[in-house]
């Protein structure tokens, strides 16, 4: 493959639902440019993009697949993300790396929640958009009505460029009203036959015409002149008003094609190099520092890492994006992250599973490098002349969690090796060794995504596994005020240990008046502030402990030993051994020995004494509570809502949003657990949704008693 300079270059990521036909796109596509001899299918496992041996037995794409395709003396480079919405973190790399978004519509079945999430990801990133509905040979495809369906979701900016004249098996032809041709195709498809438009059809396309011509006007003052003076538009004043419409987002063009027959695969691809922007047309990059970088092959040389993957009998392969400059085999560059070198021994340009060396790559375009020492997701690498960082990849949060564990205990290290390695390929998974869960726990997008991670560590690297149900991260707090006395007394000859702590613990809500006089009990103890320790949680909340010794009834010297016990009990809290938090203590009274007290009875005193208060202070568990958004279609609302409901949950506000309906609600985390499989399964994969911690809230009784006495059996019998 030749070397394309950056005013060549055109980047795009092909994104759609399952089952729209991603995969299939791209063998037509490919076979097109001359890449492969015959076009792979999913049910014969040989297509170019789902290569991966997980990806053949599941028979779903589960990692982006960068291809690319030379076409009219121009470069494209497609990354093929996967449909399935567990894997949305493939989505959000290619659109950050690429410049144009195709979404591919399955016709049979139009706007789908996968287009939903998808497209929301271009609005959010500014990418250009195209509209591809595929499967019109589908006896249910009903183009009209998934036309009417992108109009009502997406505005007025969703303009056709072609529409078929039949649909379902015996679609074979198409009208173009950007070139004004009929396009056709024999069984085989591949070449279209191009004739002028039937009589019977040319009204309806000078109608569509006008519509595309007057939608390319507007994107540009020049062009709306023009047209108010001439009426009309040339082909390439239209193909200008449509570019520069994409790159402002204010039309969204409509293909159609049948990829599984190779019928209109030519015509997106002529139109993708001719109309597409350019690496060049689109706004500069931002570092993390604020400077803006344009993709200029003369530019200071730098270079972005956005995916790793690890391939049979090559091992670790690094994808980036030249982001400025002209990089050459040899180049030797530096790591911004931590200032290490790195040479760049290969270049390759990638379509799949096949790579082929080049000599050098300019701005703008996508290679791929392997036996780099120690390049991570998201490095960026220059030459002594540039000090670039990129950061621009926010992936999003993750709505499933389990514990992990090895089935055999002398895998574990290497598990977490392997573990730690796939997290690095894709960062939508998170792997936390949770000391306070005593678990290992893998976040992911969905139960298929941490399914794929546990069939990758069985089938790869031989490590059977568990799932197992993760603990919920409760915390305890207080609702009252209490006191205890705890001594501490140990005589076992020669030197004995002794300790007596007072302490008073009550419910810290922010407030940092102390008062001078508590009254518990009928007693009053009076208090003299001598040192407050002011402690901010790392699991939230704070600890106040308030040094009120007087008289000298325990020695300074003791005090952060009583701290450290107290520290000790608010880390395993004595109701369930979860974190506590929002507490104060006043420790106000004790005793001490000449000779047998120490450090260590103060801290055991100070321990137990605040244990014994705690339980006294009228105890609760709090549990966390998420913000749940889930976007659903309307037909499933009463279904996702009763469920909810059956989930302790609480609905806080519906709208409409594009086609699709949100639900917003506040669910505990207890009861969202299995929620993703529970979603899938009531709406038929058509429904997603978004959590966020929101905050801590009191468990209801009849739980909380339940989850004591659990704990309680389980200390008993260590």
């Amino acid at each position: 493959m030749k070397t394309y300079r950056t005013d060549e270059i055109k980047n795009i990521a092909l994104m759609g639902s399952s089952r729209s036909g991603k995969t299939t796109l791209i063998e037509a596509m490919l076979y097109e440019s001359g890449l492969i001899k015959r076009r792979g299918s999913i049910d014969e496992q040989n297509t170019s993009s789902d290569y991966f041996p997980v990806e053949k037995d599941y028979g779903y794409s589960v990692f982006t697949s960068v291809f690319g395709i030379e076409w009219n003396n121009k470069k494209l480079n497609v990354i093929d993300c996967p449909g399935a919405d567990d894997f949305i973190g493939g989505v959000v790399t290619a659109l950050n790396v690429t410049d144009t978004a195709i979404l591919l519509i399955n016709g049979q079945y139009g706007v789908e929640v996968g287009t939903q999430n998808h497209f929301r990801y271009t609005e959010k990133l500014r990418k250009p958009t195209i509209f591809l509905i595929n499967q019109l040979d589908n006896e249910k495809c009903d183009y009209d009505q998934v036309l009417e369906q992108l109009r009502e979701s997406y505005g007025s900016n969703v303009v056709p460029i072609q529409y078929p004249l039949e649909t379902g098996p015996n679609f074979n032809s198409l009208i173009d009203v950007l070139l004004m041709k009929k396009y056709s195709w024999g069984p085989d498809g591949g070449t279209p036959t191009i004739e002028e438009i039937p009589a019977d059809q040319l009204p309806k396309a000078q109608e569509m015409n006008k519509t595309l011509i007057e939608a390319a006007a507007e994107n540009d003052e020049d062009l709306m002149d023009q047209y108010f003076d001439k009426g009309v538009l040339t082909e390439d004043e239209m193909r200008e008003g449509i570019r520069r419409g994409l790159v402002e987002r204010g039309i969204f063009p409509v293909f159609c094609v049948c990829a599984q027959k190779d019928m209109g695969v030519r015509r997106l691809m002529e139109f993708l190099t001719n109309v597409v922007p350019f690496v060049a047309e689109m706004p500069d990059v931002i570092t993390t520092d604020g400077k803006e970088v344009e993709h200029d092959p003369k530019g200071p040389l730098s270079l972005y890492f956005f995916k790793t993957s690890v391939e049979p009998h090559i091992g670790e392969v690094s994808f980036f994006k030249v982001m400025s400059g002209t990089v050459h085999e040899g180049d030797e560059l530096t790591n911004s992250r931590n200032a290490s070198k790195e040479r760049m021994a290969q270049l390759y340009v990638v379509n799949g599973s096949e790579r082929t060396k080049v000599d050098y790559l300019e701005a703008g375009d996508i290679g791929a490098t392997v036996k780099l020492k120690g390049v991570q997701l998201g490095d960026t690498l220059n030459n002594k002349n540039c000090d670039y960082k990129f950061d621009f990849i926010k992936y999003p949060s993750p709505r499933y969690s389990r514990a992990i564990k090895a089935v055999n205990e002398g895998d574990t290290e290497k598990m977490m090796e392997s573990l730690y390695r796939m997290e690095e390929e894709d960062p939508t998974w998170q792997i936390t060794q949770s000391v306070e869960l005593g678990q290992i726990i893998v976040q992911g997008q969905g139960e298929f995504h941490l399914r794929t991670l546990k069939w990758r560590l069985e089938n790869n690297d031989k490590i059977e596994v568990e799932f197992l149900v993760p603990r919920i991260p409760y915390r305890e707090t207080i609702t009252k005020m209490a006191k205890a006395t705890y001594r501490h007394k140990k005589q076992s000859g020669g030197a004995g240990q002794f300790g007596e702590v007072s302490l008073i613990v009550e419910p810290y809500t922010g407030d940092d008046k102390i008062p001078e006089l508590y009254k518990i009990d009928g007693q009053e103890i009076k208090i003299t502030v001598r040192g407050v320790e002011e402690v901010n949680l790392d699991w939230g909340g704070k600890l106040v402990i308030v040094n009120s010794i007087v008289g000298g009834a325990i020695d300074t010297r003791f005090i952060p030993a009583i701290q450290k016990g107290i520290m000790e009990r608010m880390v395993r809290g004595p109701l369930t051994g979860s974190y506590a938090r929002d507490v104060r203590v006043i420790v106000y009274d004790g005793k001490m020995h000449a000779v047998d007290s120490n450090e260590v009875s103060f801290m055991l005193a100070g321990r137990n004494a605040f244990s014994e208060a705690f339980k006294a202070s009228a105890p609760k568990i709090l549990e966390p509570i998420y913000n749940v958004e889930v976007f659903v279609p309307a037909d499933y609302m009463g279904d996702v809502m009763g469920d909810l409901q059956g989930r302790r949950g609480v609905i806080m506000g519906l709208s409409s949003e594009k086609g699709y309906e949100k639900i917003q609600a506040r669910i505990p985390l207890k009861e969202l657990s299995s929620y993703s499989t529970a979603l899938s399964s009531l709406t038929g994969g058509r429904a997603s949704f978004i959590m966020k911690l929101d905050k801590y809230e009191l468990l209801p009784t009849d739980i909380q008693d339940k989850l004591i006495a659990e704990f309680e059996s389980k200390q008993s019998k260590e």
